[in-house]
């Protein structure tokens, strides 16, 4: 049998664009895979020569789907590049307006880009598997969801002003004041945001994890270490916290987010524009083989269950404990990313409530005045595709000399290639697969629920072309590469 090439272009139902390349060997099993990103931004660039107050506003533009989450990234970097201590009342505003945005960017994933393998089946026609097919199939499931993602979007509206595209976490605080009257008003939307979320996880665990836990016991399987973001006592946070490092064997270190650099370090790769980021700390050096990896951690909804010691929130911590008993800890299942982020879902439900119900959230000592200097901040929070960090260096008049994202679905760029490289080790035989075969390799990407928008960016501000001049007959008459 001929070597062979297969590509899946476009990696359906997730946010940016790649495509998937699988390199078949002589007896037609999967000699290597690669998911190729085919994007550029250039956020880091755009950036230097801007005023640093500037920032929470600009980057909110670097997506669509969570400008929140780099929005308060941003704004917590300037704190920290003003030296400004924020009143406790614009932290817990801050902190709502986070789980506000989560509650609605879990559903939205779930059920509208990864769900669709589970409620419709990885087999069933594309032209259904996806969220019109899951309305179509249980009209009752599709109200709750979209009526859920509606009250998010009037949530953010009233508590900000502004939904999409923020601007309303400023360096020294947040610049508008929740009134009881606007309290009340949101904690009804908020309620049934968490009945729906309790109501989802027990949809999930009786209807359809059962039916493909086969799927998730055998897809995408590596076996890495894990970040994400505690509190003293070690229970999961959101919005602040130490970024915690957990290695395969479930041992970990904690640091501040202004130390990362001791701990993470970040690799070109010449096949995608997205850093690879590894644990140097480990000492062990970066290596992607499946066998014997090397610095190679994830991050998102499976690692912040992992690294954390418990949740704060009642129903979360249940939720917890029994998938603790079910899977281990850590649990490296890849497929197991869809039911954490329903772990996650409930709990950024219960927290909001708690938010909503504390007195002090509106109060008006909201914000302190802040002055330009010349200094370096680092901020970072836990976006729903994992741990975000924003780092800031200013010049004396408080403008940008450098600036340095890592973003979720950076760290996650080696275990996403490791996973897909798995998925189609184990399902492509002889050189037989099918749509079907070829669906179940793309899960182990939307597993991950990648932002490639967010992620990808070049370290030496150039663009790599490569034309390729193809004759009449479809022959390459020559190559041209910058």
């Amino acid at each position: 049998m001929a070597p062979k090439t297969i590509t899946i272009a476009p990696v359906s139902r997730i946010e940016g664009h790649a495509k998937v390349t699988i390199q078949l060997g002589d007896d037609g099993n999967v000699k290597d895979t690669w998911m190729n990103v085919v994007e550029l931004r250039g956020f880091e660039k755009f950036c230097e020569g801007r005023p640093a107050e500037e920032m929470p506003r600009i980057v909110t533009s670097i997506c669509g789907v969570c400008p929140w989450h780099h929005h308060l990234a941003s704004a917590k970097a300037c704190d920290a590049v003003f030296g400004a201590n924020i009143p406790s009342a614009g932290k817990k505003l801050r902190q709502l307006c986070q789980e506000i945005a989560y509650t609605s960017d879990e559903i939205l994933h779930f059920f509208f880009l990864a769900g669709a393998d589970f409620v419709m089946g990885p087999g069933a026609d594309y032209a259904v598997r996806n969220v019109i097919g899951i309305v179509q199939s249980n009209p009752e499931v599709g109200k709750k969801v979209v009526r859920c993602r509606h009250l998010g979007t009037q949530m953010l509206n009233i508590v900000s002003g502004k939904s999409i595209h923020p601007v309303t976490a400023v360096p020294g605080g947040f610049s508008k004041p929740l009134t009881i009257k606007e309290r009340d008003e949101v904690i009804k939307m908020a309620e049934e945001v968490l009945q729906f979320a309790k109501w989802a996880i027990s949809w999930a665990k009786t209807e359809i994890f059962p039916k493909y836990l086969d799927a998730v016991k055998t897809v995408g399987i590596i076996k890495t270490g894990f970040m994400g973001t505690v509190k003293d006592d070690g229970s999961m946070d959101l919005y602040e916290g130490k970024i915690r490092l957990m290695k395969p064997d479930g041992t970990y270190e904690d640091f501040d987010d202004d130390k990362y650099t001791d701990y993470i370090e970040e690799k070109v790769l010449p096949w995608s524009y997205l850093k690879v980021p590894y644990a140097k700390s480990w000492g062990e050096g970066f290596s992607m083989d499946l066998d014997s990896p090397k610095g190679i951690y994830r991050t998102n909804t499976l690692a912040r269950i992992n690294v954390c010691d418990k949740m704060s929130t009642p129903c979360a911590q249940k939720e917890l404990e029994e998938f603790r008993k079910n899977f281990g800890r850590p649990a490296q299942l890849t497929l197991l990313y869809n039911w954490a982020r329903l772990i996650n879902l409930v709990y950024s439900a219960e927290h909001m409530m708690e938010l909503l119900n504390d007195p002090e959230i509106t109060s008006k000592e909201i914000r302190v005045p802040v002055k330009p200097r010349a200094a370096r901040g680092v901020g970072h929070v836990e976006a729903p595709r994992g741990t975000l960090i924003h780092d800031y260096t200013t010049d004396a008049d408080g403008m940008i000399t450098r600036a340095n994202l890592i973003v979720g679905t950076t760290h996650n760029n080696a275990p996403m290639n490791m996973s897909v490289k798995q998925a189609a080790k184990t399902l492509i035989k002889d050189g037989n697969y099918t749509e079907q075969i070829l669906n179940t390799v793309e899960m182990a990407i939307r597993a991950y629920d990648p932002c490639l928008s967010c992620a990808t960016h070049n370290l030496d501000g150039t663009l790599p072309v490569k034309i390729t001049i193809l004759g009449p007959d479809g022959e390459v008459k020559d190559v041209l590469t910058n």
